[in-house]
């Protein structure tokens, strides 16, 4: 029976960071779930395992032949690598569009066509085998690269974050196809923010704090120890109160009654195939929009027309703001009204930012500061990163030197700073753990009770959405194309 044990065991993170793992041992055909807050060192732990990392001291044993590690940086880097192809000299002569399908990208250390159909149809994306990877959604990008780990058929399987981006059906055969490689004897290592997420068939569970491994124990009794710890806290952000905006006074004004968003027979398609199909749409005031769907609905197409980011958006009858699109507004008439998070925004910060300088941004709608920001935008920004748990020290350090999760509420922070008319959250919570999560919605709750701001919301977890939803737009499969049902809820 192969075994993976570590004993006193220090692991490098930086030259002043270290991951300590005193006592763990792991057997052949156990399921384990790793669960930590924000920055405590769960996707070190993951590398740890793997053995990625540089040990300082103690030992580790390792009788895997066969281990594999997935994680939302491996997916980061592959995408970002797709698309960087067209800029590069790999382009053939004449050749238009580059980028791996989908089968590639399966078959990328593993030749076999056969069990990449297989895989494929399992995780349910058989039909997106000869697409381009670059092209998926973030949910079929996350499928295809657990695709490709189950390819070397694994002995011990590490996946970080493996739930984040899916929707719920995607999630519900992700943790079916997890739980049959569990009863066919793979070992099994879940690292998790939510401890919802675990699977029922995970019987160890590990917690982590301070890059430490705190307890490990049977799942029942580390989880009642885990939920007295988040009661304890979310008693702690009632009555909070978030920094004012930088000048209420010259906040852009809109008409009272007028609708900040119309959209007639929207249509979006990319190579003859529609991604948005004749949708008509308008949210108006006081409304607040949850956005509901599978992965590749086209979800993420439709904010990009309302964050004004979409060339096709000039195509369409659009009007924002109570301005129609093409009659000559600027990107920045329509950025001055929305705060935005999303997946593409965390993937597009890639300029080198101190945690300081990617909040102010949000001032300016920019990636990066290329202006003079004032007094008062510098404290207001201390204050938020207060809010965050994040000092002096934490502030000036590079935005990439955060964990995942912690590069995400930085940048829920920068959508909030200017107290914007229109909110769009796409997926704001992935990555999150239930203590941050909890904070994110506190933060949510307080903006939209001021009255000023209103909120579009995504979101593949249903108990996420914020309380203030007013109506509900889902995007429901009919054929080859999308259905819109719109509702408003009671």
């Amino acid at each position: 029976m192969a075994v993976l044990q570590i004993t006193q065991g220090t692991f490098r993170l930086s030259d002043t960071r270290i991951l300590t793992l005193n006592d763990l041992t792991l057997h052949s055909g156990e399921s384990w779930a790793f669960v930590g807050a924000n920055g405590s060192g769960k996707s070190s732990l993951a590398r740890a395992l793997s053995g990625e990392l540089t040990q300082l001291t103690g030992t580790r044993q390792c009788q895997f032949q066969r281990p594999a590690r997935l994680s939302l940086e491996q997916l980061q880097k592959l995408v970002e690598e797709e698309w960087q192809r067209n800029n590069t000299d790999l382009l053939s002569p004449g050749e238009d569009d580059t980028g791996r399908t989908t089968a590639q990208i399966i078959q990328h250390d593993v030749k076999d066509a056969a069990r990449a159909q297989q895989l494929a149809t399992q995780m349910g994306i058989s039909h997106l085998l000869d697409r381009r990877f670059k092209y998926l959604s973030t949910g079929e990008t996350r499928k295809t690269l657990l695709c490709q780990a189950l390819m070397a058929q694994p002995d011990l399987l590490i996946l970080d974050e493996p739930f984040d981006g899916l929707d719920v059906q995607s999630r519900s055969n992700l943790a079916t196809l997890l739980g049959e490689l569990h009863q066919q004897g793979l070992t099994l290592v879940l690292v998790l923010n939510r401890f919802d997420d675990i699977p029922d068939y995970v019987e160890k569970v590990g917690v982590l704090a301070e890059c430490s491994l705190t307890h490990v124990g049977v799942r029942a009794e580390i989880l009642a120890q885990a939920l007295v710890a988040q009661l304890a806290h979310s008693e702690k952000l009632a009555g909070m109160a978030l920094p004012e905006a930088d000048d209420p006074g010259v906040k852009p004004q809109l008409a009272a009654d007028a609708a900040r968003i119309v959209l007639k027979d929207g249509v979006v398609s990319y190579n003859d195939r529609a991604i948005l199909h004749n949708l008509s749409w308008e949210v108006k005031p006081g409304q607040h929009w949850q956005i509901v769907g599978p992965n590749g609905a086209g979800k993420s197409t439709l904010l990009s027309l309302v964050t004004g980011d979409h060339p096709q958006g000039y195509s369409n009858d659009l009007t924002l703001f109570g301005i129609r699109r093409g009659s000559g507004e600027t990107i920045w008439d329509i950025k001055q009204h929305i705060g935005y998070v999303s997946s593409s925004l965390h993937l597009d910060y890639r300029v080198s930012s101190s945690v300081r300088n990617v909040i102010l941004s949000g001032y300016f709608d920019s990636i990066g500061i290329y202006q003079a920001v004032s007094d008062r935008q510098q404290h207001l920004a201390t204050r938020w990163l207060a809010l965050l748990g994040m000092d002096n020290a934490s502030a000036d350090a590079p935005f990439h030197s955060l964990s995942w999760g912690q590069q995400r509420l930085v940048l829920i922070a920068r959508a909030l700073v200017k107290h914007p008319t229109l909110l769009i959250l796409d997926e704001p919570l992935q990555g999150l753990d239930p203590i941050n999560r909890l904070l994110v919605r506190r933060f949510i709750d307080v903006l939209i009770g001021e009255g000023q701001t209103q909120l579009l919301f995504v979101s593949h977890h249903a108990e996420d959405a914020p309380q203030c939803i007013t109506h509900r737009l889902t995007f429901v499969a009919e054929g080859e194309t999308w259905r819109y049902q719109q509702e408003a809820l009671s």
